[in-house]
C-alpha cells in the first residue's frame, strides 16, 4: 500500500505538466508560422514598393497609405476566433463581441499614430534610395530595438547581443560615409542624403514600435491571447491607414491615382496588381512582427528582420540589376557577423536556462514521496 500511495503524486506530477508541454508546442509552431509570414512581407515589401517608383510611380502617401490600408485581411482570423469562443465559451458568462479593452485600444490608437509616421518615412527612403541601400539602413534597426528594448522592457544583455548591436551600427555607418557612390540618376545629392536620413528614421522609430507592444502586452491589465493580438494589429494598422489618408488629401493623391495608372510603364492592369499586392504582403510584415513579438519579444523580432538581410540584398540585385559596390559588401558582412554574434549568444543563453531533467523531477516530488521510496 505504501509504495502504492508513493507512486500517485508522481503521476499527478506527471498529469499536470503534460498540458504546459502542449502548451509550449503549440507556441513554437506559433513562432514558426509567424517568421514565416514575417519573412515573406519583409523581403517582399521593398522590392514591390521600389518596383512601384522605379516604373512610373510617385505618390509617397500614396504608398504610404498601401503599406497598412490591407489590414481588412486580419478580420477573417478574428472572425474564426470570435466563431470559435462563441461555441466554446460558457452560456452563463457574458460574450464581449471583442477581446480589447479601453486602455489597450488607446494604447493601439497611439502605437497607429507612429506607425502611419513610420510608413511614411520608409516610404520616403524606398523612393530616393536603391532596394539594397536601403536595406542595410534597415538593418541598424536591431539597434534601435535593443536600446529601446533595455529602457521600455528591460531586455537583458549579453557580451555578444552588446557586439551585435555594435557591429550592425558600425554596417549602416560604412554606407553613410560613402553615400553618394550608388546615388540613381537624376537625383541632387541633397535628395539622396534626406532618403538616407528619412530610412534611417524608419529604422530607429519602428525599433522604438516593437519594445512599445512588448511593452503594452506587460501592462495589460487582461489576458493576452493571439486573437486579441490581431484586434490590436487592426486598430494599429486603421489609425495609420487614417493618418496617411489625411497625408494624401492634403497632397491631393486621389485625384491622380487614375492619372499614374494609366502612364504607368508597366501598363495600367500592372498597376492595380501592383498596388494591391503592395498592400497584402506589407500587411504580412506588421502581423508577422507583431505575432513574433507576442510568441517570444520584440528583440526576436527585431532579429528575424535583419536576419533576412542578405535575401534582400540578392532578390534587390537580380530584380533591378542595382550596383552592389565594396562598402555594401563591407556592410553585409558586418550585418552577417553581427546577427552570428546574436544567435551565438542566444544559443548558450538557453543552454544555460536549460535545467537538468534528473534535477527537475527530483525537485518536483513531494517530500513525503521520497522519505517512502527510502
Amino acid at each position: 500500500m505504501e509504495e502504492g500511495d508513493a507512486k500517485n503524486p508522481n503521476t499527478e506530477q506527471m498529469e499536470v505538466k503534460e498540458p504546459k508541454h502542449d502548451g509550449t508546442t503549440m507556441r513554437k509552431a506559433l513562432l514558426v508560422i509567424n517568421c514565416i509570414i514575417l519573412s515573406i512581407g519583409n523581403c517582399g515589401s521593398p522590392l514591390i514598393m521600389r518596383l512601384y517608383f522605379i516604373h512610373g510611380g510617385n505618390r509617397i502617401w500614396f504608398l504610404s497609405w498601401l503599406e497598412t490600408a490591407g489590414c481588412p485581411i486580419t478580420l477573417l482570423p478574428i472572425a474564426c476566433a470570435y466563431m470559435h469562443r462563441s461555441r466554446t465559451a460558457d452560456p452563463t458568462s457574458g460574450k464581449k463581441r471583442f477581446y480589447m479593452e479601453r486602455p489597450l485600444f488607446l494604447a493601439a490608437i497611439v502605437l497607429g499614430i507612429i506607425t502611419g509616421l513610420d510608413n511614411y518615412f520608409y516610404s520616403y527612403g524606398l523612393y530616393r534610395l536603391p532596394v539594397s541601400t536601403s536595406s542595410l539602413i534597415i538593418a541598424s534597426q536591431l539597434a534601435f530595438t535593443a536600446g529601446f528594448a533595455f529602457l521600455l522592457v528591460k531586455q537583458k544583455f549579453t557580451a555578444y547581443s552588446i557586439n551585435a548591436v555594435f557591429l550592425l551600427t558600425i554596417g549602416a555607418g560604412v554606407l553613410a560615409l560613402h553615400s553618394s557612390s550608388d546615388r540613381p540618376e537624376n537625383e541632387s545629392n541633397k535628395e539622396y542624403i534626406l532618403g538616407f536620413v528619412m530610412t534611417l528614421a524608419a529604422a530607429a522609430l519602428y525599433g522604438f514600435v516593437l519594445p512599445l507592444v512588448e511593452l503594452t502586452y506587460k501592462k495589460a491589465k487582461q489576458e493576452i491571447s493571439y486573437a486579441l493580438v490581431m484586434e490590436i494589429q487592426l486598430v494599429m494598422c486603421l489609425v495609420a491607414t487614417g493618418f496617411c489618408t489625411v497625408g494624401m488629401l492634403v497632397n491631393n493623391d486621389f485625384k491622380v491615382i487614375g492619372k499614374e495608372a494609366r502612364e504607368f510603364e508597366l501598363g495600367e492592369t500592372k498597376y492595380y496588381v501592383v498596388v494591391i499586392f503592395t498592400a497584402i504582403i506589407n500587411q504580412c510584415f506588421f502581423l508577422g512582427a507583431i505575432g513574433v513579438v507576442f510568441c517570444a519579444s520584440s528583440m526576436l523580432s527585431g532579429v528575424v528582420i535583419a536576419v533576412l538581410l542578405p535575401v534582400t540584398e540578392i532578390l534587390a540585385i537580380f530584380s533591378f540589376n542595382e550596383k552592389f559596390q565594396a562598402e555594401k559588401g563591407v556592410s553585409l558582412a558586418l550585418s552577417l557577423w553581427g546577427f552570428i554574434s546574436y544567435f551565438y549568444g542566444e544559443i548558450k543563453q538557453s543552454k544555460k536556462k536549460k535545467p537538468d531533467p534528473e534535477i527537475e523531477m527530483a525537485s518536483s516530488l513531494p517530500s513525503n514521496t521520497l522519505k517512502s521510496s527510502v
